[in-house]
């Protein structure tokens, strides 16, 4: 449960940074020098045919987008013990349940949805996560949508 709250944690932070950065990323380097040595060998292990990656390191997580297959994915390791939490990718509004689909239209009736967030813990033992952004004409909200139907998050942008 410890595992699912942190992986929580940073797909949302990746949501988030969506927002600020309004979906565009100007990076002129990738970004690789930074991370540590363990997670750069996991990382081209496990993602072999991963091209233009693209790393972020903080003191808690190091980052990667990458395309594997035509897909934008992003990658999270730990950067205290260099564990891989989960991937994460931009996906359609039509994945999500016709259950939840209808609970943010009936509850978040002013809001549009800007995009639709996959993350999938490494473990497999946790359920996959969506977080789904939403912008008002005044707000912006981040929704977790939990794999028992319930929205289990609202974060305020």
């Amino acid at each position: 449960m410890k595992k699912l709250f942190i992986t929580a944690a940073i797909a949302t932070m990746f949501s988030i940074s969506a927002f600020a950065d309004g979906g565009k990323k100007a990076t002129t380097t990738s970004g690789e020098e930074k991370v540590s040595y363990a997670v750069l060998e996991q990382f081209k292990s496990d993602f072999e045919n991963a091209a233009n990656p693209v790393w972020t390191v903080t003191s808690s997580s190091q980052k990667v987008t990458f395309t594997q297959n035509n897909v934008k994915y992003t990658a999270f390791y730990d950067s205290r013990d260099n564990e891989f939490w989960g991937v994460s990718q931009e996906v359609s509004f039509a994945t999500v349940t016709n259950s939840m689909k209808t609970k943010i239209a009936k509850s978040y009736k002013d809001y549009e949805v800007t995009g639709v967030t996959k993350f999938e813990p490494q473990d497999g033992e946790e359920p996959v996560i969506y977080f789904v952004n939403l912008k008002s004409a005044d707000s912006q909200l981040v929704l977790t949508l939990a794999p028992d139907g319930e929205v289990k998050n609202i974060e305020k942008i």
